[in-house]
Parts: C-alpha cells; structure tokens; sequence
C-alpha cells in the first residue's frame, strides 16, 4: 500500500497548532484553491466517532467523500479514515510533536490505496504523492500563516 508523509516546522507552541486544527473552521482555511472541496457536513469534532462528509472534484466529476475519526490525544495527533470516497482505502495520522516552546513538527501521514488494486497503486501511487505534497504543502503553509496572524 503506497504511503504518504510531509512533515513541517511551525514556528509555535504545540498547543496552538493543535488549536487550529479544533477550529470548527479549520477544514475550510485548509483547503486550497486549486483543490475545491465542498464540506457537507462535520459531526464531533476531532474526537473518534466523528464524521466528515465531503464533496470532492474528480475530473469533471464530484464524489462523496465520508471519513470517520479513530484516533485522537489532545496536542499529540488525531487520525480519520475513509468509510466512502475516492480512495479504496485512507488512513490519515495528522502529529504534532513539540520540538520546544515555540517550535512544533506538523507531519500529516497517510496510508493509502487507489480504486483498481495493487497494480494501479505500483503505476499510480508516485502521481497521487505528488497531488498529495502540492495539498499538503499548501495546508502546512495555511496553518503557519494562520497561527502567525492570530486566527
């Protein structure tokens, strides 16, 4: 199964890093442009349980996108999983990691397969890495951006 990680320094305390991840907002300042997401619904937080319903864009199509949260350690990481989507299969670690007082390592970690089994993953997988480091450079660069004007 491919996987995926990007990992940042964020220049703040792990608890504010983490508080933006909280922000009943924070989906939406996350998503980038280029990458439309509509958000359907959200239920419960980070906590497990929670759900998230998505509409994402693929091609001139738009899919359903519904992940369930598993895993949560306040200042520590939260994790979701695809119940439905575009992915066959989705596993998502998001870490924060305290590197000092004001200093905190962001690592989104994903564990991922692509519709179409083990041999799309071996042909596919490099392309959806590359989507998924575009995505997530832009989110880290949010979340810095954010926390250094006090959102």
């Amino acid at each position: 199964m491919p996987r995926f990680v990007y990992s940042s320094l964020i220049p703040a305390p792990v608890e504010k890093v983490f508080a933006f991840h909280e922000r009943p907002d924070a989906l939406e300042r996350l998503t980038p442009p280029f990458a439309p997401v509509q958000v359907i619904r959200k239920e419960g937080g980070l906590a497990p349980g929670a759900i998230v319903e998505l509409e994402v864009p693929i091609g001139p199509f738009r899919k359903r996108w519904l992940a369930r949260h598993t895993e949560y350690e306040k200042n520590r990481l939260f994790a979701d999983v695809q119940d439905e989507g575009p992915f066959r299969r989705w596993i998502h670690h998001h870490r924060f990691e305290p590197l000092g007082p004001n200093e905190t390592r962001l690592t989104d970690e994903i564990d991922f397969s692509l519709p179409g089994g083990p041999l799309i993953d071996l042909l596919g997988g490099w392309f959806a890495r590359l989507q998924l480091r575009r995505m997530f450079r832009y989110r880290h660069e949010a979340t810095r951006r954010a926390i250094e004007q006090g959102l």
